[in-house]
């Protein structure tokens, strides 16, 4: 299958399931869904371009397991924040902005199956790729162990601190949460880079460099960031700007003094 319908074949099926995400939130009154079927989407992405890809099959191969692996976590760890939690606050403020319009949010599901093509071009160029250079896939393979691994910590020591009723109304610094005010999305940020090392050799390697340039883009001027702080500042309001001054927002440094001494 050419590179072209790889990636039209992607948006299709993309465009299916996030219709049927559409559908599930009207019902349940709960956008949420639509990050659980982002991550389903681009996983199997990796995994559908590395079955329809002409590359070398062992470099096809780590780019399934490395993508639907990636993407089968992200979308369990947001499932059972979906199912067991009221929505989020970014879309309950979305909701009251568009005042319950569905065909806004029919619109805002499509828009995310298109971003499931989108990220899907870096697995679409390693899939291309004729080479298997046992040196970039254990870069790839260490990338991605760093990305995700970090990424789940980062995950799990939010969660704890959030499944303690003392913490309610505060904001976590415990573990890399005190060295980034996002260090889920700085580890989620830096897996993008696997991709990049696999699709050494590629004929179109260079698109591989989308997948972090792009999501670097969405994070911290899109969806991710500015989303999250606004709604962090809505709801913490001082306590949160007090996090904002003493504590880097993306890339992860040393606290300010201030942050040392609360």
């Amino acid at each position: 299958m050419s590179t072209s319908h790889t990636f039209l074949a992607i948006w299709l099926a993309a465009a299916w399931m996030m219709a049927a995400g559409w559908a599930w939130q009207w019902r349940k009154n709960n956008a949420g869904i639509v990050d659980v079927l982002w991550s389903i989407g681009v996983g199997g992405a990796a995994v559908w371009a590395a079955l329809a890809g002409s590359g070398a099959g062992a470099t096809r191969a780590v780019l399934a397991i490395l993508g639907g692996l990636w993407g089968g976590r992200l979308a369990l760890h947001l499932w059972r924040r979906v199912r067991g939690e009221a929505e989020d606050g970014r879309y309950r403020a979305l909701r009251a902005h568009w005042h319950g319009h569905q065909g806004k949010f029919f619109a805002f599901f499509q828009f995310q199956a298109f971003l499931v093509a989108l990220f899907a071009v870096p697995f679409v160029a390693v899939a291309a790729n004729p080479a298997t250079h046992v040196g970039w896939i254990g870069v790839a393979i260490a990338v991605w162990l760093f990305g995700v691994v970090g990424e789940s910590l980062a995950d799990r020591q939010l969660a704890h601190f959030r499944a303690q009723p003392a913490n309610r109304g505060k904001t976590c610094r415990d573990g890399f949460w005190r060295y980034s005010r996002h260090p889920n999305y700085f580890f989620e940020w830096l897996h993008w880079f696997a991709y990049v090392a696999l699709a050494v050799g590629s004929p179109v390697g260079w698109l591989a460099w989308s997948g972090p340039l792009v999501m670097f883009l969405f994070l911290r001027f899109v969806s991710g960031v500015p989303y999250t702080e606004t709604q962090a500042l809505r709801s913490r309001g001082d306590e949160y700007r007090r996090y904002q001054r003493d504590t880097p927002m993306f890339f992860p440094w040393f606290p300010s003094r201030h942050s040392e001494d609360t």
